[in-house]
């Protein structure tokens, strides 16, 4: 089983998520993932494979004798497994079998080589998750010999144990990997759940067509719905399907992952619809460097110095109500944000009193990473903020002026703001203990590609 949950860890990698019909995100299983299941399920599968072996009925002297049969040990020394174009995985192993014969006489411990192959198909789901079925599966037994090769047994007798534990196995074998099978379809069933974007938001993920198996790979088309406070974020259907070139990202990865415009835009409007964007800027009034007060905008506004003859703080009300844009260009991603900032002053009885407001205009520049499961961002500002007037309560405002004193007094905090919110990430596809590692992350033309390496902790 705990065989069967890993090959469904790394077949989850390859969902992520739907929120109509069109994918956003197309998911690689590549032949080196292939590889990674065959190394670490080699123990599992031994374990799978130590099945119970019934009495053997020992004709040979006057009396029936019943006697008892138990594996001692089961190695795997290969397991291989390999893409099948238009189907599914094919699996075969090498095992080697050492049984214990509890005769009258002397116990007996006899070795066997068993071959299996198993075909399995992958589909889709009625509630859009893989499944795996066995198609055909089959076991070949060779010559069973005594484990210290001293032959002392008599040839009729072996003759007959090994007849009798063929039977078993031949019979029990296959079963044993089609409950594996199954248990990785029940591991699969889960990726229909919601994984925690924010407090008050989550991303689910689901496929949306029958996977694609070539030789190389196995790709799954899948889109991922980001839910805010249990709405789903719609976006306008782009008409032109997401579809991911052959040959991008690193050469010989585990996973290739390609995120769309589509999930950036879907993130980035959650961001906003949210008001997560939104911030108050203030200052320590009795700070020395303090900028956010009425004094120092005084001395750039004249009307603000007459109505505050005394030192007030000033907050900066940031407001987003128009979606930041995310622009994907070959390796350069950059995020435009255009926030409102009201600029509101204390009054002597408490209260805040507007003195103007300013449209802004922030060309960010946008790395990416990854961490374990998630995809993570931080920002720098490039160029110049460009801001203008866009109301005033204290006459006229030398907009080259304000400009100077906002880019001490905004881009930090905004900056600092938004990355902390980027930091948290949006998960990526993937299941409990399956974590990215090493990846590489490739910005094309209106997509992002992530070439991992996967690492199971079990």
């Amino acid at each position: 089983m705990a065989w069967a949950c890993r090959l469904g860890l790394l077949l989850a990698l390859l969902l992520p998520v739907v929120s109509a019909s069109m994918p956003g995100t197309v998911v690689r299983l590549n032949k080196a993932a292939l590889s990674y299941v065959s190394e670490i399920g080699k123990a599992p599968l031994q374990r799978a494979l130590q099945v119970t072996v019934p009495h053997f009925l020992d004709w040979s002297g006057e009396v029936l004798q019943p006697t008892r049969i138990r594996i001692l040990n089961v190695h795997v020394p290969r397991l291989h497994l390999k893409f099948i174009a238009g189907f599914g995985v094919r699996l075969l192993a090498a095992a080697n079998f050492t049984f214990k014969v509890f005769r009258a006489a002397e116990p007996l411990e006899l070795t066997l080589p068993v071959e299996l192959l198993a075909d399995t198909r992958v589909t889709q789901s009625s509630i859009r998750t893989p499944v795996v079925s066995i198609s055909t599966c089959s076991s070949f037994s060779g010559h069973a010999n005594e484990f210290d090769g001293s032959n002392s047994t008599s040839h009729a007798l072996l003759v007959l144990l090994q007849k009798h534990i063929k039977a078993v196995l031949s019979n029990k074998l296959c079963l044993s990997i089609s409950n594996l099978v199954q248990g990785v379809n029940v591991h699969l069933g889960t990726l229909i759940g919601l994984n925690p974007v924010g407090p008050e938001s989550q991303i689910r993920y689901s496929m949306v067509s029958v996977p694609t198996v070539t030789s190389d790979y196995i790709s799954l088309e899948v889109n991922a719905v980001l839910f805010l406070l249990g709405k789903p974020i719609i976006l306008p259907t782009d008409a032109t399907p997401f579809v991911l070139p052959r040959h991008v990202g690193t050469e010989g990865s585990m996973a290739t992952v390609g995120l769309s415009q589509h999930l950036f835009d879907s993130a980035l409007l959650l961001l906003q619809k949210s008001g997560a964007l939104n911030l108050d800027i203030t200052g320590q009034l009795r700070s020395d460097d303090n900028l956010l007060n009425t004094s120092a905008l005084g001395w750039l506004i004249p009307e603000v110095a007459r109505q505050f003859p005394e030192p007030m703080p000033v907050v900066l009300k940031v407001r987003l109500g128009t979606t930041p844009v995310a622009v994907l260009h070959t390796s350069n991603a950059t995020l435009r944000l255009q926030p409102f900032v009201e600029v509101l002053a204390a009054a002597s009885n408490s209260a805040f009193q507007s003195l103007f407001s300013l449209d802004v205009v922030v060309n960010l520049s946008l790395q990416l990473s990854v961490s374990k499961v998630k995809l993570q961002g931080t920002t720098s500002v490039l160029g110049d903020v460009q801001l203008t007037v866009a109301s005033s309560n204290v006459g006229f405002i030398d907009a080259d002026q304000v400009r100077a004193l906002m880019g001490t007094v905004f881009e930090k905090p905004l900056l600092d703001h938004l990355n902390a919110l980027l930091a948290m990430g949006i998960a990526l596809p993937g299941v409990v203990n399956l974590q990215y590692v090493a990846p590489d992350i490739f910005v094309y033309e209106g997509y992002v590609v992530i070439s991992s390496e996967l690492f199971y902790q079990s």
